[in-house]
Formats: C-alpha cells, sequence, structure tokens
C-alpha cells in the first residue's frame, strides 16, 4: 500500500504540468484553434516564471509567497503573449495553423533556452531562487486531513499549483458545459459561421480563449521550473511535456473533466519506470506509453465515431467571413 500511495503521488506531482498544458490546448481548441505551439508557451513561462520571482527577490526583496504570485503571473503573461503571436498570425492574418503552431513551437524552445542561459550568467552561474520562495511551492499542510491514514497522503499532500490545476479543470469544464458564452465558444469551434450569423463575435472568442488557454500553457511551464526543478533553470526544461500536452488533448476527448484523470494516467506512465521496473526494457520503451496509449483512444474514437467525443469540427481551419 505504501508503494502505491507514493505512485499516486508521482503521478499526480508529474501529471500536473501536462494537465495545465492541456487545459490551455481544450480551451484554444474548443476555439477552433488548433495551437501546436504548446511546448513553446511552456518554455516562455517557464522561464519568464523563474526570473519574475529571482528578480522580485533581486530588486524588491520579496520572497515565498509574493515571489510565488509574481512567478504565477509572469508565466501567464508570457505564455499568453505566445498565445497572441499566433492569434494574430492565424485569426487575423489568416496564416496556416499548423506552420504557425510549430513556428511557436520552434520559437519558445529558443526563447526559453536563450534567455534562461542569459540570466543564469548574470547570476553568477545559474539562476536559483531563494529556500524561502521554494518552501512557498512546497507541499500545504492541512492540518488533520493530511494526518489521515492513506487518504491524507493521496489527497492533502500536494503543492498549490496542483490544487489550482483542478480548479482550473472544474471551471473550465463548468464554463463550456453550463454558461451561455461557454456555449457561444463551442458554437464558434464547431460552425464559425454559424456563429456569426447567429451575432457571435467569432474573432473576439477565438483571441480570448486562444489567449487565456496560452497563459494557462505559460502557468505549466513555470510549475517546471519552480516545483520540477526546485526553482532552478535546467537546460530544455520542458522536455517534450508541450507535445504530450497535445496528445492528452486527444486522450481526454477534448474534455476539460475527463483530463482530471487522464493527467492522472499519463502522470502514472511517465513514472511507470520507476515502480515497476521490468529487468530487460529499455527506458523508450516506457517513454512511448503515453503515446501508444493516445493512439489506441484514436483507434477507439475512429471507431466509434461519436460526436460527443470528437474534435471541434472547424478546428486548424480558418475563418473567411467572405466565404460565409
Amino acid at each position: 500500500m505504501d508503494n502505491f500511495v507514493k505512485f499516486i503521488n508521482a503521478a499526480v506531482l508529474a501529471g500536473t504540468p501536462v494537465l495545465l498544458g492541456t487545459l490551455g490546448e481544450i480551451l484554444t481548441e474548443k476555439s477552433g484553434n488548433l495551437n501546436l505551439g504548446v511546448e513553446g508557451m511552456m518554455f516562455m513561462g517557464a522561464i519568464s516564471g523563474l526570473a519574475g520571482a529571482w528578480f522580485a527577490e533581486q530588486w524588491f526583496n520579496w520572497s515565498g509567497v509574493p515571489a510565488a504570485l509574481i512567478a504565477l503571473l509572469i508565466s501567464f503573461v508570457a505564455g499568453a503573449f505566445g498565445a497572441l503571436m499566433y492569434a494574430f498570425l492565424t485569426v487575423t492574418l489568416r496564416a496556416n495553423q499548423n506552420v504557425t503552431g510549430l513556428t511557436l513551437a520552434i520559437f519558445g524552445t529558443g526563447f526559453g533556452n536563450f534567455f534562461g542561459e542569459l540570466l543564469g550568467k548574470r547570476a553568477g552561474g545559474f539562476v536559483t531562487v531563494t529556500a524561502h520562495t521554494k518552501d512557498a511551492f512546497a507541499n500545504l499542510n492541512f492540518g488533520p486531513l493530511s494526518k489521515i491514514p492513506v487518504i491524507g497522503r493521496l489527497f492533502f499532500s500536494y503543492n498549490w499549483l496542483v490544487y489550482f490545476a483542478v480548479i482550473v479543470a472544474i471551471a473550465l469544464h463548468l464554463f463550456l458545459k453550463h454558461t451561455r458564452r461557454g456555449l457561444n465558444l463551442r458554437s464558434v469551434g464547431e460552425s464559425p459561421a454559424t456563429a456569426d450569423a447567429a451575432g457571435i463575435n467569432v474573432n473576439l472568442y477565438k483571441y480570448l480563449a486562444t489567449i487565456i488557454g496560452g497563459g494557462i500553457c505559460g502557468i505549466g511551464g513555470m510549475y517546471m521550473t519552480m516545483v520540477t526543478t526546485g526553482g532552478i533553470w535546467v537546460h530544455n526544461t520542458i522536455r517534450g511535456y508541450g507535445w504530450l500536452a497535445v496528445a492528452l488533448v486527444i486522450f481526454a476527448t477534448w474534455s476539460p473533466a475527463r483530463a482530471l484523470y487522464c493527467g492522472l494516467i499519463f502522470g502514472g506512465l511517465m513514472m511507470l519506470r520507476l515502480y515497476l521496473p521490468i529487468p530487460g526494457v529499455p527506458q523508450q520503451i516506457y517513454d512511448m506509453l503515453p503515446y501508444v496509449a493516445t493512439i489506441l483512444v484514436l483507434i477507439g474514437m475512429s471507431i466509434r465515431q461519436s460526436k460527443e467525443y470528437a474534435q471541434p469540427k472547424s478546428s486548424g481551419l480558418n475563418y473567411f467571413r467572405e466565404e460565409r
């Protein structure tokens, strides 16, 4: 039981940054924009969040919770800025969405690594935040709840970003399923011409969903630097988690609610090699498991052909109002 609880804890921690990237991309794709630049936006959020916390300590002597909140805000802004560039190119200039997304992924990766190394040189070799700020990302103390056998360790032994990701997933689910604006956004993603004819501002919804989704992806990148690597910049710190998030969107069938347990499954698949090693099986086989699971889901979706679990119809297609 102890090993099982440790495995679940590790799966939740490993799956949280992927979950945040997935939620951001789900919101984006619900508007009909297929942004493949999740990796780049996570890189931008990772270095910007770490830099924001580090400069807050250096310039204003703010550490702990204030520095953590600044990291959250700056990482959101950085990811949103990357998404804004994508939205301007695809919505306003009508550039190809696939090419633009891939370009953003390359740009964001270079942006993160360049400024990460530059900031490291300025810091005297490598950049890291103080122990007080690192403690702000430590596991929360829920008092007696954390001491409940098994249950306390399964549900009340994580950092605040884990619970933040859960809240975002629930909020997105309620927004898309139970609000008028959520219905409008889904209609834009399914049929922008119909939504436009109904008086919905298609471009506004596409811009807002893409920018907010990019900001959420940026927070996922900040998680990698502030939690996974312990507040230290590591070259190539995102290491493919953005592409895993794109795969998880398909695995979760474009649903924020399903993304919660799918994120746990992906986190478990990523941690499987540490808790269930099979002699003679190389690490690369374990690394393939999340993608193999995604392929199986795609096969299942193609067989069922269910509209409920299908990709938004206009995803990846630019909207030309003149062709309505």
